[in-house]
Formats: structure tokens, sequence, C-alpha cells
């Protein structure tokens, strides 16, 4: 898809079952390299990264078929230990896929990941992680050749909870000999995600969800089935979409707790939202207030990715809203493209200030990363006028079926 277009103001109303996590699934499918039987995933997103992990996942010679949300896996043919350059530039998360190849090859070759560009997401805490379980590390021309020829257990402690670090761990060490122990390993669910999932595989790993990991390496893992946990940052997208058009939504399959510092938030600023097993019903029962404060943090604090999603709501609130973003330097690259719809925000290093005004205009936008370009489809939805949006396939590695979703909550929403 090239473009979007919305006509607004819309109202966003009605039931929506939220999609497998894009951060949850992605180190899993890495996983499902580590073993030569099949691997059967279930609510299996139908996004962008899912699909560039896949054509990966294929060079490397395994066998991949997807339908409906469900992909089956097998790894029993993978003979290749190198990415080429043109894909690992397809996704910033695949640099999952190093510890997984390491872990099943014993070698692995890369280039640099990419994907959006939010500023520098160093792989050094991946390097020197892996360098403590016996992996060695050659950079040259661009690419990094590693060598895994005699692995052991290790006492890895992380400098910053990095995600990306823990889950890289979590794949060699499974299959690494002796006992390795993650201390300041990040709380993300994402990472209890990976935890049962390689566990469903006869991995032995206990502690995910807390500061310390504990992984007691085995010989070999077997096939699985198992199913993608829900994703928190679209469940957030959806609310967010609801607030803002004074709509009521429920959002179902969801993981309510994992959603907490959002809803707290959007409570906060004059919603009503009710919670009750996997489902989240929120209504909004007045104008939108300001939020004095808004700080992303590790979780279980306020996550970076769901910044932009909820400025958007925000540009219509009454008062001024403050963000701080903590974790990446350049995440309000969406900023420029609200101003063009008459929104009030001024941004200062790591700090944005948004005044809240009356209305939105609809205008032609340009979608600068995955989660700012959801923001520019939200503020779209309360804008007045058409909203065309460029650049879509930035969303599209996050979020599935755009058109017809929106669409079946009421959204006037075309593709270009």
């Amino acid at each position: 898809m090239d473009r979007l277009y919305l006509e607004g103001p819309c109202t966003v109303s009605g039931e929506i079952d939220v999609q497998g996590a894009k951060n949850s699934v992605l180190p899993i499918l890495a996983g499902a390299l580590l073993t030569d039987q099949q691997i059967v995933l279930t609510n299996c997103p139908d996004i962008r990264d899912v699909r560039a992990t896949f054509q990966i996942l294929k060079y490397l010679g395994c066998s991949v078929d997807y339908d409906n949300g469900v992909a089956v896996i097998c790894a029993a043919g993978m003979n290749r230990s190198e990415i080429p350059d043109a894909l690992m530039r397809e996704m910033r998360s695949s640099i999952m896929l190093l510890g997984a190849i390491l872990g099943r090859m014993g070698t692995a070759r890369l280039g640099f990941p990419g994907g959006c560009e939010l500023g520098p997401r160093p792989i050094d805490l991946h390097i020197s992680s892996l360098r403590r379980l016996g992996v060695t590390f050659l950079e040259e021309h661009g690419f990094l050749d590693c060598t895994a020829a005699k692995l052991h257990g290790a006492d890895i402690h992380l400098a910053l909870p990095s995600v990306g670090a823990t889950e890289n761990i979590l794949l060699l060490a499974c299959v690494t000999p002796g006992t390795t122990r993650i201390f300041n390993a990040a709380k993300e669910p994402e990472i209890e995600d990976l935890q049962n999932f390689l566990n469903a595989m006869g991995a032995k790993i206990t502690g995910a969800g807390g500061s310390t990991i504990t992984i007691e390496g085995v010989e070999k893992l077997h096939g699985a089935e198992y199913r993608i946990m829900p994703d928190r940052i679209v469940t957030v997208s959806y609310l967010a979409a609801a607030a803002i058009s004074g709509g009521e939504i429920l959002v179902r399959k969801a993981c309510p707790p994992h959603v907490i510092s959002v809803t707290s938030l959007l409570e906060e600023s004059g919603c009503e939202i009710e919670m009750a097993g996997e489902d989240i019903r929120l209504r909004r029962r007045g104008p939108i207030e300001a939020v004095k404060q808004i700080r992303t943090m590790p979780y279980p604090g306020f996550p970076t990715d769901a910044l932009a999603p909820i400025m958007a709501y925000l540009t219509l609130a009454q008062g001024t809203s403050i963000f701080y973003e903590s974790i990446f330097q350049n995440r309000y690259k969406h900023v420029e493209e609200l101003l063009r719809m008459g929104a009030n925000i001024k941004v200062e290093g790591r700090v944005a200030i948004v005044e809240g005004v009356k209305k939105l205009t609809g205008a032609s936008l340009v979608a600068t990363d995955l989660r700012g370009g959801m923001a520019l489809l939200i503020a779209g939805i309360a804008a007045e006028g058409e909203t065309e949006i460029t650049e879509v396939s930035l969303v599209e590695r996050g979020y599935e079926h755009m058109v017809r979703n929106f669409s079946s909550l009421g959204v006037k929403i075309r593709e270009g």
C-alpha cells in the first residue's frame, strides 16, 4: 500500500480483536531456527515485518507456510548462516536472528539492521553479551562475522535493560552448556512470551518478567505449537483512535494488565475504561483533558511505542501536556506532520510540549516511522476534511489490515 486517505471527522465505535504482538512474534520466529522439528504459531500477525522475517527464514533454508494467522515453520533444511544485506535492511529487529543462528549453526554473518530511523540503537550490548557466552566477533566492510566455537554459560550484567539484548541472550543461552544468568534483564511482556515459547520447545528458563533470568542450557530443542500474545501497542492505538473521536470501543482478545500505564492516562484525560478478562471497553465522557506529564520508561512504565499515538490524541486536549522521551532520540519525527494539521507542539531535545487546539484540519502527510504513522492516522480520524498519508508501508510493519479494521469501526478510510 502506497498511501491512505481519510475523510474526517469520524466516530470510532464498535468491536475489534487485537492481533498478535509484533515485538513478540519476531524473536519467536527466530527461535524456530533452534530446532529441526516443526513449529506452529497461532495468532501470528499479517504484517510487513513478519513477511520480511519469513523471507529471511526461507533464504536460510527453512520451509514456511502461512494462512489466516497460522504460521508453520520447519528449519530442518537450514543450510545457511549468512543473511544478505538487502534482507537485513528490511527491519531493525533482524538483529534478533543472531543468537538463534549461532545457536543452530555455530557461525553467523550479517549486516547491520534497517527499519525505522529512531536514532542510534547500537548493537554493542548484543555483542558484549554474546561475547560473555563465548562468541567471537569480527567486523569488516559493514558485516559482522560471528563464531560460537566454545560456548559456555555465564553471568551477564546488562548496562541497561535492553529488550533486544535480553532476547538474543535467551535464544543462544538456552542451547548453550551450563547456567546463564541475566542481571538487569528487560521486564517487557514480550520477554515472558519468548521464555514461554522456548520452554514449550524444551528449554529451561525461569525469571522472565523480573530483573534476573536464569537459563539452564539444554542439548536440543523440539517442535511446539504456541499462541502469540496480543499486541499491547495495537491495543493502545485502537483505544486512542476511539478516544480522540469521542466514540466507544470494545477491544477484544487483549491483555489489560499490559496496558495499564496507558489506560490510567486515558482515564486521567477524561475516558471511562472497563476491563474484564481479555476485553477493554473505552468511552469518552466529556472533553479531552490535558495530562500534566508523560515520561516513557521501560516496562512497566509508559511505553515509548505508545508516545506518538497518545500525543496525537492529546493534540485536542484542553490545556498543556508535556512528553519526555527517555528511550529514543528521534521519537518526535511525526511532530512536523501534526503541525501541518494545526497542532500546537514545541519540541526541545527529548521534551515535547503539546498545547491543545480546538480542531485539526486534514492535510497531505508523510509517515515518518511505524508509530508516528499511526499517530497521523489517529489525528486524521478527528481532523476536518481529507487527510492523505504517504509512506504507509512503514505503518504496515506493525499493523495488519488497517483499511479493513478501521473501516469496520466507522472510519472513512481507503487506500490509494
